[in-house]
């Protein structure tokens, strides 16, 4: 059984998969399988949010990879974007990221990358499932010991390469700009690169303690940016999550651009330029019909995937597709990144702004959205609500109701006990219904 869901390892910090005790064995396991014990010649960056889990869950991390000899360069608070880029371009073997991304501050995670800067395939991952669990793990010799070090210019480095992601001529001189980091992972870089860029900034989510990361900010609570988008007449929000991998903006009136929204317009522009690998865009089952529609109307495909960043990115490589994401903000410039990145997502969004001359409620809302619910169910950690027959029932009548007029996706979360029920119709009367009774049977079976 694999320890590793849609994202990484992840969840409740100093409890089953997020001890140090466990992060000291996959420390150990991952520089086995993808540093091996090559003395002082293997290493791996990495990086972390600002979670105070973080700093015990680093140290466990690292003293695992030294057990097997493998040299940890440490990157301190960096976006998880980062930690795939400085991978592949400090020529290290692994790249770790600890962030449990959108996910409240008691939660933390462990992601990794392989030396090309993605994230590691099913197969990798299964091997390193193995060794923690079995524990079979070969021990680097007393001289072959691995060392750790801290590396200080990680952050210039990936804000010098965000900013190569633009023309050199553009600039955002006289823009008011609303950056939120989340008190996470970008809390530094965000404001310090829009800023670079010649844009007046209002910074929210700036000041990290260890226990605030996305507490009534960033892209999961927009709401605050919204309101400061209001209150300094701003030209547009930029809201990022806890390790800064995703996205959600907000225009000059205060409304909430989804991903969906912004896939359509950074599509578009790279169509128009001619940068649209396939002129086709990646996307999730989760992505709006609306979405597709449009992408249809302006001569373009849509390719939809299972949820999770990595599966859009996967999509991408064997396609050779430039443009992908997820609705809940994840962007991928594959000719930029190699995963998720907010950030240099945020600077194609304001670029484009600045070349339309047009305001960011008229260029923004890029086709009219489909109705969609999405509805959360928690449930205990030793259920599975979906095997339960009334579920399956449910799930069955529902389709049935909609017909070709709606569409219906049921899933487990793959980094929260979560069932999340999304209904899709131009029926909301209908949607509602559906959902409802859904959402009764799960709920009754996750009691």
């Amino acid at each position: 059984m694999s320890i590793f869901g849609t994202d990484g390892v992840r969840g409740r910090a100093n409890v089953g998969a997020m001890t140090a005790e466990n992060a000291l064995r996959i420390g150990m396991a991952a520089g086995t399988v993808l540093g091996g014990t090559g003395g002082g010649e293997r290493r791996v960056v990495v990086g972390k949010d600002t979670r105070l889990s973080g700093y015990m869950l680093e140290t466990a991390l690292t003293a695992g990879f030294a057990a097997v000899g493998v040299n940890s360069l440490m990157l301190g608070p960096v976006p998880t974007p980062a930690v795939g880029m400085l991978t592949r371009s400090m020529r290290a073997d692994i790249g770790v990221m600890i962030s449990a991304s959108h996910n409240p501050a008691e939660d933390n995670g462990i992601k990794i990358f392989g030396p090309d800067g993605y994230k590691l395939s099913d197969e990798l991952e299964d091997e390193i499932s193995r060794l923690v669990v079995s524990g079979d793990i070969p021990l680097a010799d007393a001289p072959q010991i691995g060392r750790s070090s801290r590396l200080d210019d990680g952050r210039a480095r990936y804000v010098e390469f965000v900013k190569t992601s633009l023309s050199r001529r553009v600039r955002f001189n006289g823009l008011k700009i609303v950056i939120d980091a989340a008190n996470g992972a970008a809390y530094r870089v965000a404001p310090q690169v829009l800023w670079e860029m010649g844009a007046e900034i209002i910074p929210l989510g700036v000041n990290p303690n260890g226990f605030n990361i996305n507490k009534g900010c960033g892209s999961t609570c927009p709401e605050a940016a919204a309101q400061a988008v209001i209150e300094h007449k701003a030209d547009i929000g930029i809201t990022l999550d806890g390790d800064a991998d995703r996205l959600i903006v907000i225009d000059n009136k205060g409304r909430v651009i989804d991903g969906d929204q912004i896939m359509a317009l950074i599509a578009t522009r790279a169509r128009a330029e001619g940068r649209l690998a396939g002129d086709t865009l990646v996307a999730t089952v989760m992505s709006n019909l609306g979405l597709e529609r449009h992408l249809q109307d302006q001569g373009m495909g849509l390719l939809r995937t299972p949820v999770g960043d990595r599966h859009v990115v996967r999509a991408m490589r064997a396609g050779g597709y430039s443009v992908g994401g997820e609705q809940s903000g994840h962007i991928v410039l594959h000719d930029h990144v190699t995963t998720g990145d907010g950030l240099i997502a945020a600077l194609q969004v304001v670029a484009a702004l600045v070349e339309s001359g047009r305001t960011a409620s008229e260029l923004l809302w890029q086709f009219e959205p489909v109705p969609q619910r999405l509805v959360n169910v928690r449930y205990g950690s030793a259920q599975n609500p979906l095997e339960a027959d009334a579920v399956k029932l449910a799930i069955e009548e529902g389709r049935a109701q909609f017909g070709n007029s709606g569409r219906l996706l049921i899933r487990k979360s793959g980094t929260e006990p979560l069932i999340r029920v999304m209904g899709e119709c131009e029926d909301e009367r209908l949607m509602d219904v559906v959902l409802k009774d859904i959402v009764a049977a799960v709920e009754t079976a996750a009691a």
